[in-house]
């Protein structure tokens, strides 16, 4: 485990979380605001499988994670650590039928001291302007605006926030 919440574990990826890894990656409302296209079952589980080799990988530093509920150990979505040039960027994405159960608002809260306790001095999160809900929660726990942009990959208006630690 990496770390939980009252309702929420975070854990390495497992194979047998194909079929919903493939709920999620395969849901074009899901990935409306992000990076990556609709995948088929046959490309989801070449994904799995690549995000599962990267926790073995040395220097690796694109990190997803499951997120399950404690409840019943359901998979209901994925959290993104991931190193890039400059940042220590954060994302998440949740299965639709778990939207709107303040999950990510409760990933987002117990992330932060995650973060900070491997070492994190800064996190970033990039945002699709029209996601509303996503720019609330990074607002809400004092992630400032940096910057605003039309994303190279989707094409879409987006801002830059950034949180110190």
């Amino acid at each position: 485990m990496i770390f939980e919440t009252e309702r929420l574990r975070v854990r390495k990826l497992l194979n047998s979380d194909l079929d919903a890894f493939f709920q999620l990656e395969s849901n074009p409302k899901v990935l409306q605001y992000a990076t990556g296209e609709v995948k088929t079952l046959v490309e989801a589980e070449n994904d799995l499988n690549n995000l599962i080799k990267k926790y073995e990988t040395p220097k690796n530093d694109f990190w997803i994670y499951a997120i399950e509920q404690k409840s019943d150990s359901n998979f209901i979505g994925t959290l993104a650590l991931v190193k890039d040039e400059e940042d220590d960027e954060i994302g998440y994405r949740f299965i639709e039928d778990y939207w709107g159960k303040g999950y990510a608002t409760e990933i987002c809260e117990a992330l932060i001291p995650y973060c900070k306790s491997i070492g994190m001095q800064k996190i970033i999160g990039y945002v699709v302007d029209e996601n509303l809900a996503s720019a609330k929660i990074l607002e809400r726990f004092n992630f400032k605006i940096v910057k605003k942009f039309i994303s190279e990959d989707i094409k879409l208006p987006e801002t830059k926030y950034e949180l110190y630690l």
